[in-house]
């Protein structure tokens, strides 16, 4: 996920850099923190799932893929997204909690973006640098553009992948 806050990240340095106050390393260090954690979450999962032997179940990516499908189009997606395209905005509302809380409160809003997308590295191979390439281009273009057209378009294509799935099943 680090492509995706290297805007942030040099805001935040431009800022510090005016300002003289440093910190970049802390707010790094939160932001790392946050997607760790969620790393860890996803591994126990995938392990949970793999020993019941459900990994490579169409339900599970079906499942996976309305949900996430669905998340695309939620006010809570909308929300983070708009946090995450405006870092000069998060980084002057945040200022004073001081770098590492910053950068846990933008990992955290990071991740309230992308949980639902990394999820589906689940069905499309978490080792799979061709899946986690595919899912980087698409976060970044979803946090580089304006208005609802690609995370839209992104949770349409999970959702016409649901529908493929579940004719497979049928």
């Amino acid at each position: 996920m680090l492509p995706t806050a290297i805007p942030a990240f040099a805001t935040h340095d431009n800022i510090a850099d005016t300002q003289d106050t440093g910190g970049g390393a802390a707010l790094v260090a939160g932001y790392g923190v946050v997607w760790v954690g969620f790393a860890g979450v996803a591994a126990a999962v995938q392990l949970g799932v793999g020993r019941l032997g459900a990994l490579d179940s169409p339900l599970l990516a079906t499942t996976l893929l309305v949900g996430a499908g669905a998340y695309q189009f939620s006010a809570f997606k909308d929300a983070c997204l708009s946090k995450c395209r405006q870092p000069l905005t998060f980084m002057m509302q945040h200022w004073d909690e001081g770098p590492w809380r910053m950068g846990l409160r933008l990992g955290a809003t990071c991740l309230g973006c992308c949980w639902a997308l990394m999820a589906l590295g689940l069905i499309g191979g978490t080792m799979s640098l061709g899946f986690m390439a595919l899912a980087t281009v698409l976060m970044t273009l979803e946090k580089l553009s304006r208005g609802r057209i690609v995370p839209s378009a992104i949770g349409l294509a999970c959702l016409a992948g649901a529908g493929f799935m579940i004719g497979g099943i049928l």
